[in-house]
């Protein structure tokens, strides 16, 4: 804008709608219903107006619209979506427009156009208009935005509206534009206005349609029912905004399903308001607020009818409902119930018995004890693991200050909610899942005693994932009683009584801690805390409250430490949840959680004392031990054409093949219309001389730069590779664009990388090997043809062609084989008998290639699930096709030429690589995404083999077979310290259990292998297995079936263990000389040396 002809644009911008996703809907409506609530709208804008009668509306709604050369992409901005409304109204003497945003904010604020980014706009544009003698001018142009993003942003808000509603702007259209007069609703300027006798306001719930992109205050389209779009579909809320419709609309397209999207919510920011500025022709003059104030009819709380459209039936939102629940209608709309044997809300419900995970941030400021300065938190990590058949929950929160560690020890609240939500539930009573779906929001106030500090608690439940976790956001804000360094705490027992409403939940409870110091001085302390959770429970269905008004929750078996060697705070504790009359306790094992049954197993009791264990949907087995049903591979058609099944512990999942995409119905696969942004040019990559844009499918396309450059794809710089000491400490280096040379100095000759003098030196293998055969005769004739040879016994080492020790050498004399370094020093405890091999790594490093070459740097992977393994100077990536090893695809993710890796490990939080290499000795890291290799530990190494990552206290554990030692850090390599340095003789593998902060390792000693397991602070150290072992080489622990695994090059088999009771069983044999073993789902993967 402006344009050359006429123009309303309500949201102007290079928008697309050619993925199926947006639509456009339009149409002229004359209804009562429609003009009197455009009239409503007019009103309130105008409130000074007399004789708003509306004659017709035209309305035109667009929908779920996307940014042209987003969709399909795959990097979260195709799933960004606008919607928004503009209504035309006509009067006999006069127009008006009324445009509406939604109330949630828009997804986007800016499109890409000619290659730059423009910010959206909207306004009204005249277009050309007829001048003096002929001539043509720009005509009127309007503009309701700014170039400043916060006016775009501002659009949805309340406060810079021109109609006193949150979203809705309105003008009249005339020989100028003129915009609303009402700034601010009555309510606010505390006005006592008369009620308006001839509109009628009808309050009530909606559904969402087929189609619900976001909660919009909107005008009508020609949808067939009641339409109240909304991006999220986590709650259903009262709409606040109007829609208009008829009961018999007219269709521009009566056939028109309308397609599921899927939206990322966007994240607000606190901005200072910028009202939209206008030009100065159409400058209104507005009356003092201060002075005038306009009569509005009253409304207390803004709700608005959502015409006769029914869309409040399971024929149009059964996809709403849970897979595992049936859809119910009700005289007022529809709910969702979960399915005998599952438990929820209906829209999100787990199957009973099977452990949650939750995951999520915790952020705030705490000050403690007198301290005028506070900690503050900043998306700390939380991560729980529930029992959830015995009402056991487990809580740990990451990164903790030392300041504050000790002094959150009693707030065992913070977990206590989680323990309600899964609590152990008592015939007759239900837990907070059951209720919520794990939907709400919890406010609580803690008032410690005898200080009276206070601290508040917000925390927002969000539901289940896509990874089938929970998902929460907590902020702590306040001050706490402090408690010194190495003082720990103990809470009894307690009992809390819960206060029931369909859609509120308060609690309150005081509660005594006791606090030891490391001298064993006791002191009692107390505090108070009162808790509301709101959730939104189906409002159609009156059998959804709660069977009990009031309910308790009893809690016991209060466990709280704070890690100071790893900054971590744990909490653990059982619940259950029952009457608040005293009685008998119930004595089933069901209900008191001893009943021994599997973790992925329900309880069912009997008669007295009698129970059951009944594996929960999704497992197979006795109920005492239950292993995960691969649907995938169990002969059930479970996804449709065209979709590909991917197996999850007790559930699947279908994912669309590429060049599909889901249909509106969320399980159907239709065909995409792919776009090749690499080959098309409408990428956003770097130019070609840095960066490369790869297709992966779809729509979608990765940028990573070149070699010799660093950065995200988008933005690539040189990398100056002469100041990383990259040449032979006897060469020149010079930079270029992406790459970089070296030259042998004078006298010196090589390729750069390595320089030597011009006579080239044996290796220490070639003198060692010359040195110990006999000097060649000098005599000549028939003796001279023969070689030196040496003396009976002389052992003579063995080189390779490089000019390295080879890493087995062996004696023939005396038949003796041992391993050796790249020094050719024997390695303690590898030397074998007569007839036995050992299995040596080999310390020499690859021969560097001739430059210039790049420098070592990964190389970006496609999305989806990829194997990692090591090899030599290199890692590789083997993609999957669920447990099918795509072998044809592997490629090199990472190319280390000078280095042997031999542990490698993956963050899945941060997405980054970690390895060791023994030639540094070093253990590394690199982002998967790409970029530069970056250092973690360099000291104080000498073989770092095993490395392994717990994702929740962000730790860092490796095992060094030289030094014999078990260490521990944190991700960056800081707070080093080593946990085991005794009775280790060859440790080599090493894996994590977050869920219970386990640490597991494995010795290879010759003498004695063992497998052992440990807390992950060093404490309760434990031989697990010791008997009919070899050389366990491999370890993996999977999460699914709680089984810890191990792959033994000695006895040549794979074997697993359940850790807890000592259950072991063999996986398979036969094997030859395994080295590394993981766990994906239900399927074992290993590496293996000579097969």
């Amino acid at each position: 804008m402006p344009s050359g002809f006429k123009m309303i644009a309500a949201l102007l911008g290079d928008l697309d709608n050619s993925d199926g996703h947006g639509k456009v809907y339009y149409r002229q409506d004359s209804s009562p219903d429609v003009l009197n609530q455009a009239a409503e709208h007019i009103r309130r804008a105008f409130p000074s107006g007399k004789g708003v009668e509306p004659t017709s509306a035209l309305i035109v709604t667009w929908e779920s619209m996307a940014a042209r050369g987003t969709s399909g992409r795959g990097d979260g901005l195709d799933a960004k979506r606008n919607t928004f409304q503009l209504a035309l109204v006509s009067m006999e003497l006069s127009s008006y427009a009324i445009l509406l945003y939604p109330r949630d904010g828009l997804q986007f604020f800016s499109t890409s156009v000619e290659g730059e980014s423009k910010l959206l706009e909207a306004g009204f544009s005249e277009g050309i208009v007829s001048g003096w003698f002929w001539n043509t001018k720009q005509g009127t142009y309007f503009r309701t935005t700014t170039d400043d993003e916060i006016s775009i942003r501002e659009l949805t808000k309340y406060e810079p509206t021109n109609a006193a509603q949150n979203g809705v702007w309105v003008y009249k259209i005339g020989a100028n534009i003129t915009p609303g007069m009402v700034t601010r609703s009555p309510e606010d300027n505390d006005t006592t206005v008369p009620p308006a006798s001839s509109i009628t306001y009808e309050t009530y719930t909606t559904m969402t349609p087929e189609t619900a992109p976001e909660e919009i205050e909107t005008l009508p389209t020609v949808l067939p029912s009641e339409h109240h779009l909304r991006y999220t579909e986590a709650e259903d809320v009262t709409p606040t905004h109007i829609i208009l419709g008829t009961e018999d609309p007219e269709y521009e397209e009566p056939d028109q399903e309308f397609p599921e999207s899927e939206t990322v919510a966007p994240t607000s920011t606190n901005t200072e308001r910028v009202h939209p500025r206008y030009p100065d022709p159409l400058e209104t003059s507005y009356p003092d607020e201060t002075k005038t104030r306009y009569p509005i009819p009253e409304i207390s709380q803004p709700r608005y009818t959502i015409f006769a459209y029914n869309l409040e039936t399971c024929a149009n939102n059964r996809h709403k409902c849970s897979a595992f629940a049936d859809c119910r209608d009700y005289s007022q709309g529809y709910c969702c119930h979960c399915r005998p044997g599952f438990y929820g809300n209906g829209r999100d419900c787990v199957a009973e018995g099977k452990p949650q995970r939750m995951n999520g941030k915790v952020n705030g400021r705490v000050f403690v004890g007198n301290s005028p300065l506070p900690v503050e938190f900043g998306n700390n990590d939380l991560h729980s693991y529930v029992v959830a058949n015995d009402g056991r929950a487990y809580v740990a929160i990451s990164n903790i200050n030392g300041t504050v560690g000790p002094s959150l020890q009693p707030l065992s609240s913070l977990g206590g909610v989680i323990g309600w939500a899964f609590a152990l539930e008592q015939p007759g009573y239900q837990n907070g899942f059951s209720l919520t779906g794990g939907v709400f929001s919890r406010q609580a106030e803690v008032i410690f005693q005898p200080g009276n500090e206070r601290l508040s608690i917000k925390q927002h439940f969000k539901g289940i994932d896509e990874h089938d976790h929970l998902v929460v956001s907590t902020e702590l804000e306040g001050r706490l009683p402090a408690i010194p360094p190495g003082y720990s705490v103990q809470i009894s027992p307690y009992k809390e009584m819960y206060q029931y409403d369909r859609s509120l939940i308060t609690s309150s409870s005081n509660q005594d801690y006791v606090i030891t110091s490391p001298d064993g001085d006791v002191q009692t302390r107390s505090y108070q805390w009162r808790q509301t959770i709101t959730f939104q429970s189906c409002p159609h269905d009156e059998s959804s409250r709660p069977d009990q008004s009031t309910q308790q929750l009893s809690v016991d078996q209060i466990f709280v430490m704070f890690d100071a060697d790893n900054n971590l705070i744990r909490y653990a504790m059982s619940n259950k949840i029952g009457s608040i009359h005293s009685g008998p306790p119930e004595q089933n094992p069901c209900f008191t959680g001893r009943h021994g049954c599997d973790i992925n197993a329900v309880c069912r009791p009997g008669e007295d004392l009698q129970f059951s264990c009944e594996c929960v949907t999704g497992f197979s087995g006795d109920g005492r031990y239950c292993h995960d049903i691969d649907e995938c591979q169990a002969g059930l058609q479970v996804c449709g054409q065209n979709a590909v099944c991917r197996n999850q512990p007790g559930s699947f999942s279908c994912e669309c093949s590429a060049g599909f995409v889901f249909a509106s119905d969320g399980k159907t696969c239709i065909e995409n219309r792919p776009v090749d942004h690499c080959q098309r040019g409408s990428h956003d990559c770097d130019v070609p001389q840095r960066a490369l844009c790869s297709y992966t499918g779809g729509s979608a396309f990765v940028c990573s730069c070149l070699p010799g450059f660093t950065g995200d794809g988008r933005v690539c710089r040189d990398v100056d590779e002469c100041q990383q000491d990259r040449c032979h400490r006897d060469a020149s280096c010079s930079n270029t664009q992406g790459s970089y040379t070296c030259r042998c100095a004078p006298g010196f000759h090589g390729d750069g990388f390595q320089c030597s003098p011009s006579e080239p030196e044996q290796t220490q293998c070639e003198r060692h090997r010359q040195s110990s055969q006999p000097a060649p005769s000098s005599g000549s004739g028939f003796f001279s043809f023969f070689r030196p040879r040496p003396a009976v016994g002389q052992y003579v080492p063995q080189c390779d062609e490089h000019g390295a020790y080879r890493p087995t050498q062996c004696h023939q004399s005396i038949g003796q084989c041992w391993c050796v370094d790249a020094n050719g020093q024997e390695i303690p405890n590898t030397r074998t008998g007569p007839g036995s091999t050992p299995l040596c790594i080999d310390h020499t490093v690859t021969p560097p290639p001739i430059g210039p070459t790049p420098r070592p740097s990964v190389h970006p992977i496609a999305p989806g699930t990829h194997l990692l393994f090591a090899q030599s100077g290199k890692i590789e990536h083997l993609p999957l096709d669920g447990y099918r090893m795509k072998k044809e695809e592997a490629k090199p993710l990472l190319h280390i030429p000078d280095r042997v890796v031999i542990g490698v490990a993956y963050d899945c939080v941060e997405k980054m690589v970690y390895w060791t290499d023994i030639t540094g000795p070093a253990i590394s890291k690199a982002r998967l995404s790409g970029g530069d290799i970056i250092p973690v530990i360099t000291k104080e190494l000498e073989s770092p083999e095993g490395i392994a990552i717990d994702q929740v206290s962000r730790l860092l554990f490796w095992t060094d077979s030289m030094r014999d030692t078990i260490e521990v850090s944190k991700l960056d390599g800081s707070h080093r310290r080593v946990l085991f340095d005794t009775d280790l003789v060859n440790p080599r593998p090493i894996i994590t259990n977050s869920a219970y902060g386990r640490l597991y390792w494995a010795d290879w000693n010759r003498d004695g292998p063992k497998i052992e397991m440990s807390n992950m602070d060093g404490t309760e150290r434990t031989v697990l297995v010791k008997d009919d072992l070899g050389l366990p080489n491999g370890l993996t622990f999977n999460s699914v079936d709680q089984q810890l695994c191990w792959a033994d090059a000695g006895t040549r088999k794979v074997e697993c263990m359940d850790p807890h009771r000592r259950l072991r069983r063999q996986i398979v044999e036969g094997i030859q000389y395994p080295f590394a073993l993981v766990s994906f789902g239900r399927n074992l993967y290993y590496t293996d040396w000579r097969r």
